[in-house]
């Protein structure tokens, strides 16, 4: 299998200046960025990026490099949310390794056309589906999982066959910088860029006109990216976040219940897209989930989360002011409420007597709290999940099998997962995406390849059988019109006659 193609030694030279330790990286303009555009797209015009060899070369690159600087990574997500290393190689470097590797295994078989079932007007035609890639293509990555966000959109850009720039969050810029200066190294260096961009320039980078747009993050920033990529009519994928709910049902494991909401709300310090936002806690187990929420997160913290390895900080002062304030201003605080500003602390908490009017309630959650309000029912927990914009996620914890399926049916969100949280997001067989107001489009997978293709209907037909295809031209008859209208009748039994003709 051929080895990524080697940067020139000029190139090669610069790139290692860049990756001198305490270099900064210098902001990518859109004018530069331009400039890398359009070496993408000379790359792939030429058909750089067709060939399946290319493809896994590359893929096998992306791999190499979490492999070869899992420490880099693990020391740069240190940096920027003070993550745990358990959660930087789980969460990000291995769910990438898996998505890389499983693209690897797939790729033949994704790269084949499709055969469509032959029918009696298609019997001596070929019918195919081929996935061809779009072009180039640009991915933005939320500062949630600046990793995961980043590269798995690109392993499946990659195994589609597209050229990709890639703008990972400012926000997390230790880890933006690494990604910058590690890529060179490993990627193709005319088909594959990462540039540093201001998250509010975005939209200007976007208008440059790519084939399309992948964007990770909140809804304010995806309807700016959205509003840009309409401009030149360029498609876009949109993860937003969004307000998931989390039913707990009166009969459940509730310890059970407790210790897996704790994990997904609290792991990396609550920024998350996917992470149960509320609680809709039936009143009848109110008191026992957030007893035992409590005892969850000692377990997990301490009795000082300040004090524990296994609990991040808040990304900046900008979110963390936010968070707190909207903390504040929201329910009674049953556990946690402690914020140290200069540490970007904020302690895990639950707050009940939450209120739909609460500003905890009117946003998006990106910090480590977790509201719990109470219903009296299923029914009316399903009423309220449906007042607001479809979620990015749905929970419900139960053992009664007809009150998940009902809460899967009666609610519409980009996903569901009863029982557990977070993983649905994160399995590379499943789609993950929203719906409505939570976004566009999925990744993951196959999906992944398939958001990055076009799937390209293609009717192979000879010439021979024009002893029949004749009725369809002028000058028109009557006699050929009474034929074709007796086809189309047959049709709905022999599936389509007519299209013979």
């Amino acid at each position: 299998m051929s080895t990524p193609p080697s940067p020139s030694p000029a190139r090669w030279f610069k790139a290692l200046r860049r990756t001198r330790l305490g270099d900064p990286c210098l902001k990518t303009y859109p004018r530069d960025c331009g400039d890398l555009l359009r070496r993408a797209r000379v790359a792939f015009e030429a058909g750089r990026t067709l060939k399946e060899t290319f493809r896994l070369a590359q893929l096998e690159a992306v791999v190499r490099m979490l492999e070869e600087h899992e420490g880099d990574f693990v020391d740069a997500l240190g940096r920027d949310l003070s993550k745990p290393r358990f959660e930087t190689v789980v969460s990000e470097l291995i769910l990438v390794k898996n998505e890389a590797l499983y693209a690897i295994n797939n790729l033949k078989k994704w790269m084949q056309p499709q055969h469509v079932e032959r029918n009696l007007s298609t019997t001596w035609d070929e019918c195919l589906v081929v996935s061809e890639p779009l072009g180039v293509v640009f991915i933005m990555a939320s500062w949630c999982s600046p990793v995961q966000m980043c590269l798995v959109p690109l392993v499946g850009a990659i195994a589609a066959g597209n050229c990709a720039v890639i703008s990972p969050s400012e926000y997390t810029a230790h880890t933006a910088e690494l990604l910058h200066r590690l890529t060179p190294f490993y990627l193709d260096n005319e088909c594959f860029h990462v540039i540093i961009a201001g998250t509010y320039d975005l939209p200007e980078y976007v208008e440059l006109k790519f084939d399309h747009v992948f964007f990770s993050g909140n809804r304010k920033e995806g309807s700016r990216i959205a509003q840009a990529a309409a401009c030149t009519l360029t498609p876009v994928t949109l993860i937003l976040g969004s307000k998931n709910p989390c039913y707990v049902d009166q009969h459940c494991d509730i310890a059970t219940t407790a210790q897996r909401i704790a994990w997904a709300r609290f792991h990396n310090a609550g920024q998350s897209l996917a992470a149960p936002d509320y609680i809709l806690c039936h009143t009848d187990v109110k008191a026992q989930l957030v007893q035992a929420l409590k005892c969850c997160l000692t377990q997990f913290y301490g009795s000082d989360p300040q004090e524990s390895r296994s609990f991040g900080r808040i990304v900046n002062l900008e979110i963390f002011n936010c968070m707190r304030d909207t903390l504040w201003r929201s329910g009674k605080v049953a556990v946690g409420g402690q914020v140290i500003e200069a540490e970007k602390y904020i302690a895990p908490t639950i707050l009940t007597e939450v209120v739909e009017s609460d500003p905890i309630m009117q946003q998006d959650v990106f910090g480590p709290v977790l509201p719990v309000l109470t219903v009296y029912n299923l029914d009316e927990a399903i009423s309220f999940i449906n007042k607001q914009e479809k979620a990015l996620c749905v929970y419900a914890y139960s053992s009664n099998s007809k009150v998940i399926s009902r809460l899967m049916s009666a609610t519409s969100s980009g996903s569901f997962c009863s029982n557990d949280s977070i993983l649905q997001s994160l399995m590379v067989a499943l789609p993950f995406g929203g719906v409505g107001a939570s976004g566009m489009g999925s990744c993951h997978g196959r999906y992944s390849f398939d958001t990055f293709s076009h799937r390209k209907s293609c009717l192979l037909r000879g010439t021979w059988f024009e002893c029949v295809t004749y009725l369809r031209y002028p000058p028109y008859e009557d006699r050929n019109l009474s034929l074709m209208t007796w086809a189309s009748t047959l049709s709905h039994k022999s599936q389509g006659w007519c299209q013979i003709l």
